[in-house]
């Protein structure tokens, strides 16, 4: 592989991120385009922001999205498929969490990137609000 197809990591926040560069070439390119496809369904985002914090049984979860458990449900059955929630049983209830920290912080980055957009929000790498008109 040429040193050119690799992405290095630009800042001390994707430092952190990675050890190691990412190649551009990556063979887990597509594997990653299919998380986004998972991840592009509002109902599918709010889940995993409610998730953040920590499990939910689905009418929690319904409730915090505004959704029904059934909708919730078979939500939560393409996020099980796709790795990134797991479900805990206690006798007839089900108890979703996240697999692990990644998809909270691909959806949490994704909500920042939306305000930005729209010119809310605030300034995180500095963290205070941005001047008008920046």
């Amino acid at each position: 592989m040429h040193e050119d197809t690799k992405l290095a990591a630009t800042s001390p926040r994707d430092a952190a991120w990675s050890d190691e560069p990412i190649a551009v070439d990556s063979e887990y390119a597509d594997v990653a385009a299919e998380v986004f496809s998972l991840l592009s369904d509002v109902t599918r985002i709010r889940i995993i922001l409610a998730l953040r914090p920590g499990e939910m049984s689905v009418n929690d979860l319904a409730g915090a999205v505004g959704k029904s458990p059934t909708a919730v449900s078979q939500h939560l059955a393409k996020l099980r498929w796709g790795r990134i929630v797991r479900a805990r049983h206690a006798g007839n209830r089900a108890f979703y969490s996240l697999v692990d920290e990644h998809a909270g912080h691909l959806v949490t980055e994704a909500v920042l990137q939306a305000q930005h957009v729209l010119g809310e929000g605030r300034d995180h790498r500095h963290g205070h609000a941005r001047p008008a008109g920046s």
